[in-house]
């Protein structure tokens, strides 16, 4: 195992550590949340699980973006792949989520013009090359991948590219782990916070939300020996019944944050009301284009009835996404579910965890749940 990690002997000290939290533990058990899914798949790919104490549980959160999108949103984005003079471009993720009755790959085969770009300046790229026809991009993600959106937008506006638009389904960290920790049914005793959005919004952002909640938080890095190390000080914290915010990803992440792109953030969203899967309506957790910016907004050109749906069959992806259950107690997972056949979202995103819980294997998963 350790001959993997990129600081094996850090790493061992660190296990080590662990294991001593676990000694002033006792017989308590606690239970901690990784809220982004690239820790999520950096906990699966590299064993994390298999080296904590007995005493720690990690349990994954709703960081993964495609799987919280709404299945209203996921529907409408299939609706507006039905319109003859759209043109979709969407990050490769969003293209095998099932919808209530198909999906956009699906679509495409049937001969919608659907394209998957790396960047929503590639779709504004699609706009200039095609300014017959409207470019819509779909917006999915947290405050990471909302201001690389903001600037295509911006950029669009001073260029005049009228056949671009961006249909925004944009996520804020924030305002769900207010809602989870209001959840009575969720039990969390400290998070592992994510290091990318944390990169824009600052570690300060989170210290309202710790005192609060009243619960221990960390940003962490993505690295073995960042997420260990993270794991120390949340268990030393929950050791000594102590509840702070604390930074392990200082290189990166830094108190105030990335201003140039909370700018424009603040220039392009406004706060809107947002529906997450597994977590339904939070208020102020969706970034709504500024009317000011009407003509590049999808919502407001295409107006559709979409009607809400729970998504499709039993499956239970929304209770994964609040660690309610793990992967493998849902009854669809691994049979009628599998990366190649996904019936949810968690089974179809790169950062989605059941799709790390097939790939990596319950054997690393002992402690989980």
């Amino acid at each position: 195992m350790f001959a993997e990690f990129r600081h094996p002997a850090l790493s061992r000290r660190l296990v080590t550590r662990l294991r001593t939290v676990g000694q002033r533990l006792g017989e308590r058990r606690v239970r901690f949340m990784e809220v982004c899914g690239t820790h999520t798949m950096s906990v699966f790919r590299n064993g994390i699980q298999s080296l904590l104490p007995p005493q720690i549980s990690l349990v994954s959160g709703p960081g993964c973006p495609v799987c919280v999108t709404d299945q209203a949103e996921i529907d409408a984005f299939i609706a507006l792949a039905g319109m003859p003079e759209v043109v979709i471009a969407t990050f490769g993720d969003l293209m095998r989520v099932p919808g209530t009755g198909t999906s956009l790959v699906e679509e495409r085969r049937k001969g919608a013009d659907i394209r998957v770009v790396y960047s929503p300046l590639d779709a504004l790229a699609i706009a200039r090359a095609v300014p017959h026809r409207q470019v819509v991009f779909l917006g999915v993600g947290f405050e990471t991948t909302a201001p690389t959106v903001a600037a295509a937008v911006q950029a669009a506006r001073r260029e005049a590219v009228a056949n671009f638009s961006v249909f925004s389904a944009h996520k804020r960290v924030l305002p769900a782990l207010h809602a989870l920790m209001g959840m009575a049914d969720v039990a969390i005793d400290g998070f592992l916070l994510p290091g990318h959005v944390s990169a824009v919004i600052g570690a300060d952002a989170y210290r309202p939300f710790v005192a609060h909640c009243g619960v221990p938080a960390v940003v962490a890095g993505f690295e073995p020996v960042d997420l260990l190390s993270a794991l120390v000080m949340l268990g030393d914290q929950a050791a000594a019944g102590h509840c702070r915010l604390e930074n392990a990803y200082d290189r990166v992440v830094t108190g105030a944050g990335n201003g140039r792109a909370l700018a424009l953030l603040k220039d392009t969203f406004d706060t809107t009301d947002a529906h997450w899967r597994g977590l339904g309506k939070i208020t102020g957790s969706g970034l709504a284009l500024k009317r000011d910016l009407d003509m590049h907004d999808a919502r407001r050109l295409f107006p559709m009835a979409v009607h809400p749906s729970s998504g499709p069959g039993r499956c239970r992806c929304g209770e994964v996404l609040t660690g309610r259950i793990v992967p493998t107690a849902c009854a669809l997972f691994g049979g009628v579910c599998t990366p190649a056949h996904p019936m949810g979202p968690c089974m179809v995103s790169s950062e989605g965890t059941c799709a790390a819980y097939h790939h990596y294997g319950e054997d690393i998963t002992s402690n989980a749940g």
